[in-house]
């Protein structure tokens, strides 16, 4: 909130034409958190990586900053950097372990974000005072499994646990990773429905999916 109060200070000062804020939607105006359905963190907070962001934003309402508001999606980078491919069980198959149930996840890579914002200034004063909410494929579980398998070249299985189980996993953030993905598959329409595919791609022409990330990245994924 600190830092989003100084950019948007700064931006005002400066007499900046146009702000692309990279942000995400509060999980409470659908999930308030008197509702016991999931756990809630720092006492006021679903998610607070979401929560935080949409509140952040009312930085740039206020200062009357020209500003664009591009909510992104679940990096396939996370894949590589924190720990969230697919992992060897006592079984020695690799499992990609996430509380989705069957439902879609929107995610990109993580490159295709500066393009896309790129793509937003390229077009004027069009999404000045918008949200443009942005991914570059819709996947379950069991199709990321299934692409990572061919890319990997061995069986990896799709463990849909419950987000409670999630949770107590105990690695740093498990806790609100937990909340998050549990949003996200309750909530799928709203999530899912928000992020068009072909106005991310009419902003990034070369927007990849996940095949395309893979070709590129699977080899960096590390496995146990």
């Amino acid at each position: 909130m600190r830092h989003a109060r100084t950019m948007a200070s700064a931006a005002k000062t400066a007499g900046v034409h146009h702000v692309v804020w990279s942000t995400l939607e509060d999980t409470r105006t659908t999930l308030p958190i008197d509702d016991d359905r999931m756990p809630v963190l720092q006492g006021k907070y679903n998610v607070p990586h979401f929560d935080g962001k949409e509140e952040a934003d009312a930085a740039f309402h206020e200062a009357g900053v020209p500003t664009t508001f591009l909510r992104t999606a679940f990096y396939w980078e996370n894949f590589i950097y924190f720990g969230a491919g697919p992992a060897r069980g006592e079984d020695g198959v690799l499992a990609l372990t996430m509380p989705m149930g069957d439902k879609r996840l929107p995610s990109m890579a993580s490159e295709d974000i500066g393009k896309i914002a790129y793509g937003i200034f390229k077009r004027g004063d069009e999404f000045i005072g918008k949200t443009v909410s942005v991914a570059g494929e819709h996947l379950t579980g069991e199709q990321m499994a299934e692409k990572f398998s061919k890319a990997l070249g061995e069986e990896v299985r799709y463990n849909a646990v419950d987000a409670d189980t999630f949770r107590s996993f105990g690695f740093p953030g498990a806790d609100e990773m937990g909340n998050m993905y549990q949003w996200k598959r309750d909530f799928e329409a709203e999530y899912v429905g928000a992020r068009d595919l072909e106005v991310a791609r009419s902003l990034d022409p070369e927007l990849k999916d996940f095949d395309a990330w893979l070709a590129e990245n699977a080899s960096r994924v590390p496995i146990a």
